[in-house]
């Protein structure tokens, strides 16, 4: 199992901080480069405790699907979302969020372990900690860029909303 911890020093509000990363509407951007998509659950507006997420997209060429749920959410101090079904065989990703000063330090902490044995130990080395960790700081700089400057209001001024897609054999009901 692989472990990354990361930093950020954020010169905003920390519960500013703490409701653009539980924001769909935040997230879906960012998302593009790696053409993922929010397709099950909740995509839009701020995620809750037991809410999940399943997006789809490409990552190192490979179509990929997971979908991840919101297991501990503490306004605005800590949440975490746990993979529940996904390319990896353990995926656990804890924030935490703290008032310091005139800012908030954001602290992730990523846990993951992949599949195949011997060989997802030398994926996990060789590529994979390299990756999700290049792709962490990527994320948590668009967090600082939005949180530090006006474009925040964009995903928290409306009202908060939740769009929930159930999707069963032969019917889709939206909430």
């Amino acid at each position: 199992m692989v472990t990354i911890r990361l930093n950020t020093w954020v010169d905003a509000p920390v519960e500013r901080c703490f409701r653009l990363a539980t924001s769909v509407d935040f997230h879906v951007p960012l998302a593009k480069p790696m053409k993922e998509r929010a397709m099950d659950g909740v995509t839009a507006g701020l995620m809750r405790e037991g809410q999940t997420i399943t997006w789809h997209g490409r990552h190192f060429g490979v179509r990929v699907t997971q979908t991840t749920r919101m297991e501990v959410l503490r306004p605005f101090s800590y949440f975490r979302d746990v993979m529940v079904d996904g390319a990896f065989k353990y995926y656990v990703h804890e924030h935490h969020f703290a008032a310091m000063d005139d800012g908030t330090r954001v602290r992730d902490e990523v846990r993951f372990a992949a599949p195949l044995g011997p060989l997802g130990r030398i994926l996990e080395s060789l590529v994979l900690r390299r990756y999700l960790t290049a792709l962490l700081k990527w994320r948590n700089q668009a967090l600082k860029r939005v949180a530090e400057s006006e474009e925040w209001h964009k995903y928290l001024d409306e009202p908060a909303k939740v769009t929930t897609i159930t999707s069963q054999p032969g019917k889709i009901h939206v909430a």
